[in-house]
């Protein structure tokens, strides 16, 4: 595939092991092992609908809880954008989008800026979905838009489904990541006044 942006990302602390391979222009194909199922179904969920290929590996101390494996694989995933995009020359940057999930809409807004920020504005029914600590999302998020050096906003209007609302957020990022990704071909530089991203 023309202009095909890919990295590959190990990251080992004493607490958890990841590998990650991202494919920006991809086919949405995924191969995820994090041992957290909830997490592993979501990235399925982002993979698709971002159009990336990607496979990670992850294992940590889970005899603690899910929070050092949620939050390294964030990390992970966001060093894997960053390095994927480059320079990221021609890309659109901004976007952003509302998903429905049955009840449930998340409403998504990117900046693909360099300068991370995460506005997380979501209120689930209860503080687990099934075995999964839901507070751990913002966890998640907070670590992939720091290390992908992205704006991202998220925000909840209404919902009463903990899955429902968890999917349509990973389903949202991944509509919007999808597009400000994108190579713009009128464009030949860096979408920025400043030339730097």
């Amino acid at each position: 595939m023309k202009n095909q942006r890919t990295a590959s990302i190990k990251r080992k602390t004493r607490e958890t092991q990841v590998e990650l391979t991202i494919t920006i222009d991809g086919e949405g194909n995924s191969q995820i092992n994090t041992g957290v199922g909830f997490l592993d179904h979501m990235l399925d969920l982002l993979t698709k609908h971002a159009m990336f290929d990607l496979t990670i590996k992850a294992s940590g101390d889970r005899f603690v809880d899910d929070h050092h494996t949620v939050e390294d694989v964030g990390i992970c995933l966001g060093q894997g954008i960053k390095e994927a995009l480059g320079d990221k020359k021609g890309i659109r940057r901004f976007s952003s989008t509302s998903v429905p999930m049955q009840e449930s809409l998340a409403n998504i807004a990117i900046d693909i800026s360099g300068r991370p920020a995460l506005i997380y504005n979501v209120s689930f029914p209860g503080e687990k979905i099934g075995t999964f600590d839901a507070e751990l999302i913002e966890e998640f998020f907070e670590a992939l838009s720091t290390n992908a050096g992205i704006n991202l906003h998220i925000n909840v209007p209404y919902g009463t489904n903990a899955h429902h609302i968890a999917e349509a957020i990973f389903k949202g990022v991944a509509k919007a990541m999808e597009n400000g990704v994108r190579i713009d071909e009128r464009r030949k530089d860096v979408p920025s006044t400043k030339g730097v991203l």
